[in-house]
């Protein structure tokens, strides 16, 4: 029985069979893309390349230009790092930190040494040697206890307890080559799709690059974020003290009733924060009579703003805050021109 699929890509409908997958639809209907197709949203949900199609759907396919292809290439790339890393230095755990400096900060766990150029070299190289292979990336549904006891048997502690903390009876696991890992989301189909990277030595870690979401061949230069850094590697030392290193940790907090004492120890590190600016105003030989705090939307710029405020008070200070909420209009007050 065949059934009508839109392109929205192509604008185009075409009858296929049932069963028929995405990748084979790409395929017949997008035969030179200009760049690797990623992933899909049919009927404007994301479904992987290998996703069967049994009735008739609407489907736009998308590439890295995409935020969810860009997504996509992300997770994939760092589960072809994490495999190359363990490849490398078996007893040592990898971790991926967080985004900085245009990539993505990584670092080892029970590596008994200090990370070099060559050690990064040799993963990079590993890397490329997966991406050759063009090795499938696959995923298995399996009941989230069983997938919670391989992660705890793989030595990942921090997955196992996010999974027994999600409320779900079945998580998706990947595999590469037989290593297990679990995503929050969707993969490529295999390596092969990742032939663009970056992998640079980065304080004791390493950067990983992915391409630039407006031209797929090239990698961001990395620019230095030294003061950026600095509050990440302060951030990651104030979980390990507070015991919430993961979500995992953060979900049995909050099923164990603890949540109200951790939001109170948070407010009051920031608020001796807070403390130690108004202080550092206060100390400069001539104090600054403006003020300035930036920070992208909903971000807590206000709310900081009349924080620090009361600290410059206790001081004996009178502040004035201004904030941009206050200048915002009414829509139907709002200017409008020729445009």
């Amino acid at each position: 029985m065949k059934i009508e699929i839109t392109i929205e890509n192509t604008g185009k409908r075409k009858e296929y069979e049932q069963g028929t997958s995405l990748h084979s639809i790409a395929t017949n209907q997008i035969p030179h893309p200009e760049k690797p197709i990623l992933g899909a949203f049919v009927n404007n949900k994301l479904k992987e390349l290998s996703y069967l199609i049994y009735k008739p759907k609407i489907v736009r396919f998308i590439d890295i230009t995409d935020p969810a292809g860009k997504r996509m290439y992300i997770r994939s790339i760092s589960f072809v790092l994490i495999k190359a890393a363990k490849k490398i230095f078996p007893e040592a755990r990898l971790k991926i930190e967080h985004s900085i400096s245009k990539g993505y900060y990584c670092e080892f766990e029970n590596l008994g040494k200090s990370l070099t150029v060559d050690d990064v070299s040799a993963i990079y190289e590993e890397m490329q040697l997966i991406i050759e292979d063009d090795l499938p990336f696959e995923r298995k549904e399996v009941r989230t206890e069983e997938a919670a006891e391989l992660f705890a048997k793989n030595g990942y502690d921090d997955k196992a307890r996010l999974l027994r903390t999600r409320r779900q009876l079945y998580t998706s696991v990947y595999y590469l080559d037989g290593q297990p890992e679990y995503f929050y989301g969707f993969l490529v189909p295999s390596t092969g799709y990742l032939k663009v990277f970056a992998l640079n030595k980065y304080y004791d870690g390493m950067l990983l690059q992915i391409p630039k979401q407006s031209n797929p061949n090239e990698i961001n230069d990395i620019i230095l974020q030294d003061q950026l850094f600095g509050i990440f590697q302060e951030y990651k030392d104030w979980l390990k003290v507070i015991g919430m290193s993961d979500l995992g940790a953060l979900n049995e907090a909050a099923l164990n009733g603890e949540f109200a004492e951790i939001i109170k120890v948070n407010e009051a590190l920031q608020e001796k924060k807070l403390a130690n600016i108004a202080d550092d105003i206060n100390s400069k030989e001539k104090r600054p009579r403006l003020i300035l705090i930036s920070g992208p939307s909903s971000s807590g710029k206000t709310t900081f703003s009349k924080r620090l405020a009361i600290q410059m008070r206790v001081l004996g200070y009178k502040p004035i805050t201004i904030s941009l909420d206050n200048y915002f209009v009414n829509r139907e007050d709002t200017p409008k021109d020729a445009e």
